[in-house]
This record gives C-alpha cells, structure tokens and sequence, in this order.
C-alpha cells in the first residue's frame, strides 16, 4: 500500500460543531444515508436477508418520502455495484455500473422550446421553471432493473418498498436540514400547480413543513403500493404514466405513451482510473464522474512528474488547494465537451484518461499563478442548484457495497405535481443546451449531462477499498477528488474525510456569457470563483488571492454548496469483515450498523 501523508488531522480540527461524530463499525453491515429514518428501511431489508442492493433500493425509496425535495421517483439514478465472484475470495470482487438516467422525449426539439419561451426566437437554455426540463424519469426503472439482476431473491420488490410505503401512509417528523430545503421551495411548488387542489408538498396551500412537524403522503404510498405489486410496468404503462402524459402535455410538452413504454435502463461497464495503485471507479457519460477522473489524473501527472509530491503537501495549504482547484477546471473543461449520451456521440475514454493525455493538460498547471482565462475561456459550471439530491452507500454481512445515488435535480425537480400519485417530475432536462450541433444540445430520445454521481475505490488486489459519493450538483466530482485524496493521500477515516473543510468551482454571474455550449449554467467565465468552506485556515484563504483565486468563505446554510457526503470503507483485519462508515454533519442523516 501507498504511505500516509505525515499532515493527516483529525477531524475535530477542522471543525467545530457542537456534536462530534465518530466512524461507526460493523462486521454485517451498514447503511448511511441523508435520513436515519431511510436508514432503518435498509437495515431491516438487511435483517431479512437482503443484500446491500435491496437495501440500497429500499434506502432510496424511503428517501422519496421523507427527502422528497431532493429525490423522488419522477428522478433519476446511477448505481455502482461491488459484486464478489467467489464470496469466499475478498478479492474476486467487480465493479458493475447501472445508468438509470431518462431521455428527453423522443418528438422534442430546440424549437418548441422556443416557441413556448421566446415566440420562436432562439434561446441558449431550458427555462427551470420549464415543462421542458422533465425528462422521463429513470428512478422506477433502475430500482426494478437492479432488483432483478443484482438483488439476493430472499426478498420481494413488494417488501423492499414497503418501509416507504409505510412512511409515506403512516406518516413522519420531518428533519431540520430536510425543513429547510423543502420550505425554501414553497413558492415554486404553488407556482408550478396553481391548479391543484390538493398538494402533499405545501401544508395549508400556503408553507412547507417546520422541523419536527409530522406530515404524510398518501398519493405517493398508493402509488409504491401498485409498483410493488406489478414492478416497473405498473409505473411506464397504464394509469401512472397517462397520468404523467396528461400533466406535462396540458402544458404544452411533447410526450407520447410510447417514451415512457419504450425507456430502458443501461448496465454500463464504468470507467476507472489507476491512481496511486488504487482503482477509482466512475460511471462513464452521460455522467460526469469522468471530471473527478481527468482531475486525479492530471494531480497523478504532476506528482509522478516531480512537480509536486502528494506526500510532502500539506492537507488544504495554499499549494495543495491551488493544485486541485486547476485540475479540476481543466477537468470540467473537457467534460463541456464529452460528458454526454454516448448513443449521440463517439466519446474516447481511453484517450482522455491516457497518461499522455493527462500528462499534456498537467502541463498547463502553474504553481504560481491560475490558467490564463485567454487559454481556458470556458468550462467552469454553476452550481447554484446545490445539493438536491440524494446519496447513499450499503454494505452487508456478504462483503459487497452498493453506490447509489438519485435525485430530481433542483429543488422538487421542475416542481410539476403528478396529482394522482403525489410525486414531482424531475427538471434534468436544464442541463441540455439549445445549440444545434453541440455535444449536449437538445434531441429526441437523447440523454442529458448528468451530475449525480456514485463513487468506488478498490484495493492493488481487487478487494474493495471503499463506496463513496457527495451529492451536490456540479459539486460532486470537485468533492470526489477531495474524498479519494483524503483517504488514500492523507489517511484519514471515512468521517474525518466527510468532516474536512471543502471547495466546489463556482462561475461569476458578473462576469461571464452564457455561449451554450455544454452543460446548465453560464460556461464562459474570465473569473472562476473558489468556494471554500468554513474551517480553512484565513491565511490559505489569502494566499490562493494572491495566487490570483477569487475566494468566497462560505459560512452557515450557505455550507450546502459543498454537498453530503457518506462513505463505507473495508477495514478487514486478519480475515475478520470489518466496515467503517462516516455521515455528513451537513445534513441530517447518519451511519447506521447492523449487527
């Protein structure tokens, strides 16, 4: 194994709370998610005999009820899968990959969208607030594909929705930080339905629920309740997607019954990098894990360059920060271009991730000064929409883990209500452009960028190092490569790399022209500016100004930028399955072990 860097600090130093959280061990088990109250729906599928698949599965959909501002089953998600061959051989696990991500729909062009939003005349983006931004959704899809194909056939889809459906009949208290995302959509959720009588997400017609109130959705427990009994037939043919159907063709979009009959998962081979011996896996485009992998790949260049030793940096210095910050702009810039639906276009993974290649672009770092905005004009999204989504990771008794990730993209999605069934259709749609002839322009049947992303590290010898993911939007592959440095670089546990203070890229809304080109948000930006988060050191904050950053310290709520991690790691000793499992302090949620 690689040596541990001499600067790790535990996680007390790097912030001050007014709780501590310590890394949770298990030998049968965990699962940590964003709700404790969704954690109890996985071990309990645990505890029947599930594997950490059906757990995962059961975890999300528990998410959909007591999360549902972040996720839902009118969104989308992404699995990574850490299965073992010979369940007596810890190191005969492989990585599997499942895109669960909808399409646009197959008759929509760049046109109609100008023709509701700017009497014909051409626009560079999808409006949020758009009935155009609703893709079909993915979710239903991908947990019934996952089931199927990886889950441990000692429980039913039927039981593995019922802690939701439970939830969601019977009722729960609603968390602090879930309060606050949910009450800070209010308006959009009566904007967006003026015409609904009765809507499960605004208490009264006029508020989202206070912390601790109790609340329940019986539309979407009837509508589990049909899923579980007939799988995901019951959610793309017949009453559910009519009902859908019927929403967003009343306001003018350009569904048919045949988008939703004909979606389909894709099992995907994901796409890895070797970074210092270990494996980092990644699901390949149209997700964008492959930024967080041209990132490492560059910082990998620069230290086997001699340019920078990962082993002398210290953790979050001004050097160190600087390093990361370039990469990772180098990284978005590429994925401007080949982050998208590979159906659409030839994208070259192996070139991209080449030691050549990547040796090419470190050679655009500067130790002393940032990229010339000349040489690298655009590239850098805007994560304005910040952590709504919902990450998970599972491990079980067999020594496999499952990634999981799912989410509506902004706040409750596009806010559009399926009334009947009482779910919000996502908005992924926002990140196609409307430029004919760029990578992730608009087109029927097409996928767009997707910024959830599941992560895995394995071990030199195959066995699993590690599942990890840090939702957040345009965040997460900035935040992945914290991660992997953090425990592989630094040798921290899975809670002190989730505690560690972050940076995310943001661009200024002052100073850059949306030229739609790639993904949602302004690209083209002169400044591209640091986000760092409470906890860093003033004195880096003003040496990476005199490096020539943009530095914004951001304090609070605001620390929702930076997204919620988790992570479960193998700590396996002398034969002994051992796990060890981390939460983020920034949201509600926990790390919780089976025994």
């Amino acid at each position: 194994m690689n040596k541990i860097s001499k600067s790790a600090t535990m996680a007390s130093q790097f912030m001050k709370y007014s709780s501590r959280r310590s890394t949770v061990y298990s030998s049968k088990g965990i699962v940590a998610s964003t709700q404790p109250l969704a954690n109890h729906a996985g071990v309990s599928i645990l505890e029947k005999g599930g594997n950490c698949v059906d757990a995962a599965i059961a975890v999300s959909a528990a998410l959909t009820i007591t999360e549902p501002g972040s996720t839902g089953i009118g969104g989308d998600c992404f699995v990574l899968y850490y299965k073992l061959q010979d369940k007596s051989d810890p190191k005969s696990g492989q990585v599997l990959g499942l895109n669960g991500s909808g399409r646009a729909a197959q008759n929509v062009t760049p046109q109609d969208v100008w023709n509701e939003h700017n009497n014909g005349k051409p626009m560079n983006r999808i409006p949020y607030d758009s009935v155009f931004s609703v893709t079909v959704p993915g979710a239903i899809a991908a947990w019934y594909d996952a089931y199927e194909k990886w889950g441990s056939g000692n429980v039913s889809f039927e039981e593995i929705l019922q802690p939701a459906i439970k939830l969601a009949e019977e009722g729960f208290p609603v968390s602090e930080i879930a309060s606050h995302m949910w009450r800070g959509c209010t308006k959009k959720l009566i904007r967006q339905n003026v015409d609904v009588k009765e809507n499960p997400y605004v208490i009264n017609g006029e508020r989202g629920p206070n912390e601790g109130e109790f609340v329940k959705n019986i539309p979407i427990s009837n509508c589990l309740k049909l899923i579980g009994k007939k799988g995901k037939n019951a959610f793309y043919e017949g009453p559910i997607a009519e009902a859908i159907l019927k929403t967003t063709n009343s306001r003018n979009h350009k569904f048919t019954l045949d988008d939703f009959k004909n979606h389909t998962s894709t099992v995907v081979d994901p796409i890895k990098l070797n970074f210092q011996n270990y494996n980092v896996w990644e699901i390949p485009p149209n997700g964008h894990g492959l930024v967080a992998l041209l990132a490492l790949g560059i910082i990998q260049e620069l230290h086997s360059s001699g340019k920078i030793n990962l082993y002398e940096l210290k953790h979050n210095s001004a050097e160190y920060l600087h390093i990361l910050i370039e990469a990772c702009k180098l990284g978005f810039y590429d994925s401007d271009e080949y982050v998208t639906d590979p159906k659409f276009k030839d994208i070259p993974i192996d070139g991209l991730l080449s030691s050549k290649y990547l040796k090419s672009r470190s050679e655009l770092i500067d130790k002393s000064k940032i990229i010339d905005s000349d040489t690298m004009s655009h590239g850098v999204p805007d994560p304005k929409f910040k952590s709504d989504t919902v990450y998970l990771t599972v491990s079980d008794s067999n020594g496999e883990v499952c990634s999981f990730i799912n989410s509506v993209y902004e706040g409750f999605g596009s806010g559009i209500l399926v009334e009947d069934y009482g779910f919000c259709l996502q908005s992924r749609g926002c990140n196609f452009n409307l430029t004919p002839g760029r990578s992730n322009c608009l087109e029927g049947g097409k996928r767009p960028y997707h910024t959830i992303i599941p992560g895995m590290i394995t071990n030199p010898d195959g066995s699993l190092y590690a599942g990890f993911g840090n939702m957040g939007g345009f965040a997460q592959p900035v935040c992945h490569v914290q991660h992997v440095l953090n425990m592989t670089v630094f040798g921290m546990t899975p809670q002190e790399s989730i505690d560690a203070p972050r940076f995310v890229l943001n661009s200024d809304d002052d100073n850059s022209t949306d030229r739609g080109r790639g993904a949602e948000g302004p690209v083209h930006t002169p400044i591209t500016i640091v986000q760092l988060e409470e906890g860093i050191d003033p004195e880096v904050v003003e040496s990476l100004k005199q490096i020539g950053h943009t530095v914004k310290v951001l304090h609070g709520y605001a620390r929702g930028t930076f997204g919620r991690a988790q992570i479960i790691k193998n700590v396996s000793q002398n034969g002994q399955l051992i796990y060890a499992a981390g939460s983020d302090p920034r949201g509600d949620g926990a790390a919780t072990a089976l025994y």
